[in-house]
């Protein structure tokens, strides 16, 4: 018998498989299956942690402080040594990182150290440290809001924790590296992106030893000792052991892969910064100084304002906050938060993109209402929030409170106006009432209301006036915003911003619930697609026209107010210039005529006017 007969003989092993299978089945109804070796993937070693297969990225980075600065002056009022420190160390952080990866991927070489070579590192200088920053200052003066619109400028991954979270496992160290994996997950899983991100840890202060603690007071300094390594440098395992979901996603990829994978992060690139109010931490300061300042000829004072005193802040008074020395040490950039005034609540509530206004303006608008603020009931609300003594966190709770009765009544009317004034904020639910007893007694029949109807006439009339007045003043102070800052909201944005654009914007910015930086983009859109109209014009009809400026102004004016279309500006074009100018190439020859304001408005007088200068 050859061999081949041999074969035809053995039973085949997938018919046993199927055979056996069955037999489970009946017997165990399913509970139990059989697995063949032959499906079962192949064990491979683990990898190492580099995730990025020896391919180094650059960091789409190219911001300088001053931008940054001016960015934040947009949406921060006050804090002006703060938005400098922070635009400061947060652009050198990254633009470092975007040198030494170029030098590391040999774009460029550094001579200084390598003589021209190109070589591959991850840091060029030993022991070099991150400028992880601490901010201190009081609630409510925007630390959150601060770094969020930074990471939101330069487009690195955020997150956000609070450090009271840690208090009672952080000693372990789970809780810290979460964070990092909750960067992760920021980036959409991109660990190139997410090894860049921004970690932001709130209330630190929460995690100081207790002054009056006596013994290892593990639950928080513990803590404190979990972050050290991630805020130098550590790999942070992307799997968590006790997370069953990660373990099956590990499973279910070996599965797949046949390969057992460790996706690790470095935090070398990672900032950290942290944030709290650090309420006590004036009287050690204030302690210190005071000592410093007894004996003869000493200069020195204590300083009465809280900010002022913080601005003396050492490293032994974090120290004896409660904070160890090692973790102060990776805090080596430091700036202080001013308490905000009440004329700092103002500005905020005045300021284009503030939240506050801007998210009301979209609550009322989610019911076709329009709602506007007079400059009179700002400052009426930021009086109110100033005696909430939370910062800038008591103007919601001002306008809230204010608003919540109109914005629960309203939208079962058919009022599609609100105009927020003193009256209204000194008696909202009175101002409700009378709202709507004129609306629904003025929409009644004049035989019900003889005479009370004339007077909710004219008191919806002068409610009309009011909210007309508010609006015009609302659009000029807009205007004046841009104009006096037109020069760098031309560069960051690509257009230029003529006196005449700056109305347009502001324009757009009020009857548009938006940012002002979108407001400028959406007109910097219209201009573009109107220069698109003279490249399709050209192609389809073979007459090159050029709109003058005040021509594009004109018709960006029209997109705005009439909801026009691109195609309809150029159907119109085609219908009103298209003989005479076709007539003029043909009997003149020539092929380039410029569209002003005025030939757009009056196109037969414009182009009789031309035929007679070109033909005759």
């Amino acid at each position: 018998m050859n061999m081949n007969e041999k074969n035809q003989n053995l039973p085949d092993p997938q018919k046993i498989e199927k055979e056996i299978s069955e037999f489970l089945n009946k017997k165990f109804g399913g509970n139990v299956k059989i697995i063949s070796p032959s499906i079962l993937p192949k064990q491979s070693p683990v990898t190492g942690s580099n995730p990025f297969n020896g391919k180094k990225q650059f960091v789409n980075f190219d911001i300088k402080p001053i931008e940054l600065v001016s960015y934040l002056d947009q949406y921060i009022v006050r804090q002006k040594k703060a938005k400098s420190i922070l635009s400061t160390k947060i652009c050198t952080h990254f633009n470092r990182i975007k040198h030494l990866e170029a030098i590391s991927s040999g774009v460029v070489s550094d001579i200084e150290n390598n003589h021209g070579a190109n070589v591959t590192f991850r840091n060029s200088i030993t022991g070099s440290i991150k400028s992880n920053i601490l901010m201190l200052g009081p609630t409510g003066v925007g630390k959150t809001y601060i770094i969020k619109l930074i990471a939101k400028k330069i487009g690195v991954p955020f997150v956000k924790a609070d450090a009271t979270k840690f208090s009672e496992t952080g000693y372990v160290g789970g809780d810290v590296e979460d964070i990092i994996r909750d960067l992760v997950k920021e980036a959409n899983d991109d660990l190139t992106l997410a090894q860049y991100g921004i970690v932001y840890i709130d209330e630190i202060d929460k995690i100081a030893a207790s002054q009056n603690f006596r013994g290892a007071d593990v639950s928080r300094t513990g803590v404190q000792r979990a972050l050290l390594k991630p805020m130098e440098e550590t790999d942070i395992d992307l799997k968590v052991p006790h997370d069953p979901i990660s373990m099956m996603q590990e499973l279910d990829n070996y599965q797949k892969t046949g390969k057992r994978t460790k996706r690790c992060i470095n935090t070398a690139n990672i900032l950290f910064i942290v944030s709290g109010a650090f309420g006590d931490l004036a009287q050690i300061i204030t302690k210190r100084i005071s000592k410093q300042s007894i004996g003869f000829g000493s200069t020195l004072s204590t300083p009465k304002d809280e900010s002022e005193i913080l601005k003396h802040l050492k490293a032994e008074d974090l120290v004896e906050f409660g904070f160890e020395s090692e973790f102060i040490g990776r805090l080596p950039v430091r700036c202080v938060l001013e308490k905000l005034s009440e004329d700092d609540l103002y500005s905020i509530l005045r300021m284009p993109n503030n939240p506050v206004i801007l998210g009301k303006r979209l609550d009322f608008k989610a019911y076709g209402i329009d709602i506007i603020f007079t400059d009179e009931s700002l400052k009426l609300l930021a009086a109110k929030a100033f005696n909430e003594n939370t910062g800038a966190r008591g103007l919601v709770s001002a306008v809230e409170d204010t608003l919540i009765h109109f914005e629960e009544h309203l939208p079962s009317s058919d009022i599609k106006k609100l105009t927020v004034t003193p009256q209204l904020i000194e008696n909202p639910e009175t101002h409700l009432e009378k709202i709507l007893d004129s609306r629904q007694k003025s929409s009644g029949s004049s035989e019900s209301y003889p005479l009370q109807n004339l007077n909710f006439d004219s008191f919806n009339n002068e409610l009309d006036e009011i909210h007309r007045i508010a609006t015009e003043r609302e659009k000029e102070y807009i205007t004046e915003y841009i104009s006096n800052n037109w020069k760098h909201l031309s560069i960051r944005h690509g257009l230029t911003l003529s006196q005449y654009r700056c109305t347009l914007v502001a324009e757009y910015f009020c009857t548009h619930i938006t940012e002002l930086g979108n407001a400028i983009k959406q007109i910097k859109s219209y201009y573009e697609s109107i220069k698109k109209i003279e490249v399709d014009f050209y192609k389809n009809y073979d007459l090159n026209i050029v709109f003058e400026e005040d021509a594009v102004d004109f018709l960006i004016e029209e997109l705005i107010r009439n909801q026009i279309t691109s195609r309809d500006i150029m159907t119109k074009i085609y219908n009103d210039f298209y003989n005479g100018l076709n007539l003029l190439r043909d009997k003149s020859g020539k092929n380039r005529f410029f569209l002003s304001r005025s030939s757009l408005l009056e196109p037969k007088n414009f182009l009789n006017d031309l035929i007679k200068q070109e033909i005759s």
